[in-house]
């Protein structure tokens, strides 16, 4: 049973926005959404995501920050805390515990990535791209990737960096960090596509990111949006409702969680007016998938005059994106261990993190020795999928949904709608904001995002259930 402990909160509203906005604002916005878009045929993909980010997303996110100040410890114990007070069933602090693992699970995996994205700084500085061609470049990141103790290097580089943070406990290590880094984030992206507004492929990604096209529109589509912006807004890993129990109760949730939305969406946006007008300068391919940062944009750096500042500015930006995300990885897990065990936040920090370090390994190994081991095949599931597919598969698309889904009907069935209107600091319950948001988390965001459940569990069936089979 977790301890209750006294817990230090945030000291500005800014700050937490920045550690929220940097939890939000990741690998998710700056490598993921490019290539997603790209492959979804960009402005009517970008449209759809605003819609569904709007309305199933963010009132998740307010509720997730409302539960984690209402119960102000880590999600695990803020549930305990809630289903005591109010008696409700014990059962939905499973909720808790699925996004922390979850969490847990997507560091340990993510922190990979986050090594590439470091080890892509260096080469940038080295002026490993210069003249680079398409053979070349994927020749790089092949080796790279297929080599486990340099991968395991920049991983363990990367877990570092993270726990150390987190080490230092709330105002000296992650406040001060975030307050850093995430001017720093937007200073760069800003710059980046100012630079990328003097290329001659501008033109044609702003076509490409807000030109509406509905004939590529099919059930997949808004499926990919749904889930796009639930990994994006990092809704239901118990991250927001760690950070939200550190808030103070006169900061208004639904005004920052909007900033919050507004925010990572926008870093996303930004981010695709950075690198397509690259990829179109230099005749290159936008739907390359999740090589499209690591394998196709170096080619344009290489090329370009300007190609070593630029592209160490970009890996940068992407690292430090990484960075403020897995923080918030990290900390829910640590938080529930301090509860639990008792123990300092450096003992407590140190065991989590060199836990999900150990996990790991085995997405390091996916890439190289363990490329050709399919965990799950012999159940006659995720058949075609590494471990690291598996992890992330598991937590995107079964985790993520399912403790999205109970957040909703938590915040919008089981507590009581004075509850509620207490906890958001509501004072007109007729009030068209907080109507609507009821009306979200209790209808909407439950059907939408169980149908990303299915669509990820049943593609086929889903599609079949849509007009003219999901086109």
């Amino acid at each position: 049973m977790a301890i209750s402990v006294a817990r230090e909160h945030w000291s500005s509203r800014f700050a937490f926005l920045m550690a929220a906005i940097g939890s939000a604002v990741g690998l998710g916005n700056i490598w993921r959404f490019p290539f997603v878009t790209g492959e979804n045929g960009g402005g009517a993909f970008i449209l759809i995501y605003l819609i569904t980010t709007t309305c199933i997303a963010l009132p998740i996110v307010i509720a997730e920050i409302m539960l984690g100040r209402m119960g102000g410890q880590s999600p695990i114990g803020s549930l305990m805390q809630i289903t005591r007070k109010h008696k409700k069933s014990v059962l939905w602090v499973l909720m808790a515990w699925a996004g922390t693992l979850g969490a847990f699970v997507v560091l340990s995996y993510y922190s990979v990535i986050g090594g590439w994205a470091l080890k892509y700084t260096t080469l940038a500085v080295s002026g490993a791209f210069s003249g680079l061609g398409g053979d070349a470049s994927g020749a790089i990141f092949g080796a790279f990737i297929g080599d486990p103790l340099a991968l395991m290097g920049w991983h363990t580089l990367f877990m570092g960096i993270n726990v150390g943070i987190v080490v230092w406990g709330l105002h000296k290590g992650i406040e001060r960090a975030v307050v850093i880094l995430m001017p720093l984030l937007f200073i760069l992206l800003i710059g980046m596509v100012i630079y990328a507004a003097s290329t001659p492929g501008f033109d044609r990604a702003v076509d490409f990111l807000f030109t509406f096209d509905f004939s590529k529109v099919t059930s997949d589509t808004f499926l990919k949006a749904i889930g796009q912006g639930f990994f994006s807004v990092s809704v239901a890993l118990g991250a927001m409702m760690t950070y939200g129990a550190y808030l103070d109760e006169d900061v208004s949730i639904q005004q920052s969680a909007i900033i919050i939305v507004l925010a990572d969406t926008g870093v996303a946006i930004l981010a695709g007016l950075a690198v397509f007008p690259l990829v179109f300068s230099f005749a290159l391919e936008p739907a390359a998938g999740p090589g499209l940062v690591f394998v196709t944009v170096p080619i344009a750096f290489g090329q370009m005059d300007a190609g070593l500042w630029v592209g160490t500015a970009f890996f940068v930006l992407l690292s430090v994106a990484a960075v403020t995300s897995a923080i918030s990885l990290l900390e829910p897990a640590v938080a529930y261990m301090e509860e639990a065990l008792a123990w300092s936040r450096r003992s407590t920090a140190l065991l989590v993190g060199g836990s999900a370090w150990f996990l790991g390994i085995a997405s390091v190994l996916s890439f190289s020795d363990w490329s050709g081991f399919y965990p799950l095949a012999s159940l006659g599931v995720l058949v075609d999928k590494t471990v690291f597919d598996v992890f992330d598969f598991i937590v995107t698309s079964w985790v993520q949904p399912a403790v999205g889904i109970m957040m909703a009907v938590f915040a919008g069935w089981i507590l009581s709608r004075e509850t509620v209107m207490d906890a958001l600091n509501v004072t007109n319950g007729n009030a068209i904001w907080f109507r609507s948001w009821l009306f979200l988390v209790r209808v909407v965001c439950p059907i939408a995002v169980l149908l990303v459940f299915a669509g990820a569990v049943w593609p086929d069936f889903v599609a079949s259930m849509m007009p003219n089979g999901g086109e």
